[in-house]
């Protein structure tokens, strides 16, 4: 016999999967994380130009994807999840674009 929940379309809870991380991955993340940060603290006392705050970003730009693949359990996730973070990404990008478009496009107005 089948659950009453069942007989009106709703989605049965014990079939759902999910995917237990264990905290060895936790703390290997962390780790990285604390490293990253040592990393980007160390690279801010070398002078390298204009390569500081690049370095400085991409560092930060791993450390975020990690928390997000990791801490937010999008690496776990179904496709259509990783498509909804991948759009709002896509979006994000999409308007520091025009932002920054506009932001250099000034100074053309005066020369």
């Amino acid at each position: 016999m089948s659950h009453p929940e069942s007989q009106h379309g709703s989605m049965d809870l014990e079939h759902q999967e999910h995917h237990v991380v264990g905290p060895k991955v936790y703390l290997l993340i962390f780790f990285t994380l604390l490293v990253c940060t040592g990393l980007t603290t160390w690279v801010a006392f070398i002078d390298l130009g204009v390569l500081n705050p690049v370095i400085a970003l991409a560092i930060a730009c791993f450390k975020a994807g990690l928390v997000v693949l990791f801490f937010m359990h999008i690496h776990y996730s179904s496709k259509l999840l990783k498509l909804t973070v991948a759009s709002g990404l896509f979006m994000f990008l999409v308007l520091i674009t025009m932002t920054l478009s506009d932001y250099i496009s000034r100074a053309w107005g005066l020369w």
